[in-house]
């Protein structure tokens, strides 16, 4: 199961798009509250929208993302079908990526 889900709203010609991800973004100041040992840095470093195939958005991210981040942009122009993929690499390698067509 992806920890990416995306939404999208066609406007006016436009394509709203929305996305949760689910995903801890440790900044790696945080301490245990059992062991009070520090809580290792895991965050998204690299966050990616494509439109059809074609980049749109590359977002360099870093620990100041809280937690589950969302993320809203607004596609100047789409049709139903078109498809709007996101993918995401954290500091420790994993990544994820989720396709959606629009309704």
């Amino acid at each position: 199961m992806s920890s990416i889900k995306i939404r999208t709203k066609r406007i006016d010609g436009k394509i709203q798009i929305r996305t949760l991800i689910s995903h801890p973004m440790e900044h790696g100041r945080n301490r245990n509250k059992e062991t009070n040992a520090l809580i290792p840095a895991h965050f998204i470093k690299l966050l990616t929208v494509t439109h059809n195939d074609q980049v749109i958005v590359t977002a360099d991210l870093s620990t100041s993302i809280s937690k589950d981040p969302y993320f809203a942009f607004m596609l100047k122009s789409g049709h139903a079908g078109d498809k709007i993929t996101i993918s995401w690499i954290d500091d420790l390698g994993n990544r994820d990526s989720e396709t959606h067509v629009v309704k």
